[in-house]
């Protein structure tokens, strides 16, 4: 009976065998409920019926915020790639090389100039998936860079802020791009151009302490954590006990820091409404927004 166990079984298996993709299922992190990739991806990484915010790839987010989800990539300037020589359990340059690798990036930055709502504006998105959205000196020349071209173009300069803070294998040399990126945004307020920030999960360390709370407007996704040093930090310092909701975006709004917080669906509609009021470009400009819609097909750069 030798031809049943080796030839009918294996037949078997191959016929019924069935391969599943291992992200088919996305778990919400507040209700545990499950709810499918495709779904959530196609709701802008938004989980269905509770309404939490997932984190947002740049190119995604690029892709949901321009019309018909086109723009033009903005080249981004070269920078020492490792100029400590910074060795922890990797070597510095090992990493960069697996972010790369990871998000298609060369470092935390997308720059994109195109329309929003009818409206001509730079954007300016950083790559949580890359390094922790960390900023170094690459990242900060790319954000000054997207400062330059709102300046060239004369459009709005829109930030996305995902970060864990400073990049500690670049020393002292990132926590120069604090005031570094300081400086080319007074240059953007000289020129009476808008600055908006809009505070995604998380933003904190030496983003928030820089360019992130410099905002002529702040706005913020829902359930967002904003802060310097984290709530365990701050806990294990003070010794006590923190309200519910501490350094979150609902508790920030209530207590002045952020300006509004937005629906990622409405974000959209809110950015182009208040860059067409801050522009001056009257009220038919301002209403030009549409709601946004579910990402499409991949983007080509125009």
């Amino acid at each position: 009976m030798n031809w049943i166990s080796e030839v009918v079984r294996p037949k078997i298996k191959t016929l019924f065998k069935r391969e599943t993709p291992e992200n088919l299922w996305i778990k919400c992190p507040d209700t545990g409920q499950m709810v499918f990739h495709k779904e959530v991806e196609g709701n802008h990484w938004v989980i269905p019926g509770s309404e939490h915010h997932l984190k947002m790839s740049a190119q995604a987010r690029l892709k949901m915020m321009f019309d018909e989800g086109t723009w033009i990539d903005v080249p981004l300037p070269e920078v020492a790639p490792d100029p400590l020589k910074f060795r922890d359990e990797k070597r510095y340059v090992d990493r960069l090389k697996e972010a790369r690798t990871k998000t298609g990036m060369a470092d935390a930055f997308k720059i994109g100039f195109g329309r929003v709502g009818g409206i001509p504006m730079t954007l300016a998105v950083q790559e949580f998936g890359f390094m922790a959205g960390s900023l170094g000196m690459a990242a900060g020349e790319a954000f000054i860079r997207g400062a330059e071209t709102a300046l060239d173009k004369r459009t709005p300069y829109v930030l996305f802020s995902a970060s864990g803070g400073a990049r500690m294998q670049e020393g002292i040399l990132s926590l120069m791009q604090m005031p570094r990126t300081t400086v080319a945004l007074r240059r953007l307020n000289a020129a009476k151009l808008p600055y908006i920030v809009v505070l995604t999960n998380p933003t904190t360390g030496g983003v928030t302490a820089s360019y992130a709370m410099l905002g002529d407007v702040h706005l913020a996704e829902p359930g967002a954590l904003i802060c310097f040093a984290g709530p365990r930090v701050i806990e294990q310092t003070i010794r006590e006990k923190l309200p519910d909701g501490f350094q979150r975006a609902e508790y920030l709004r209530e207590h002045g820091m952020v300006d509004q917080v937005v629906h990622r669906h409405a974000l959209k509609e809110t950015v182009a409404r208040l860059c067409g009021l801050l522009m001056n470009m009257g009220p038919d400009a301002a209403r030009a927004a549409a709601p946004a819609q579910a990402p499409a097909a991949q983007p080509e750069p125009a």
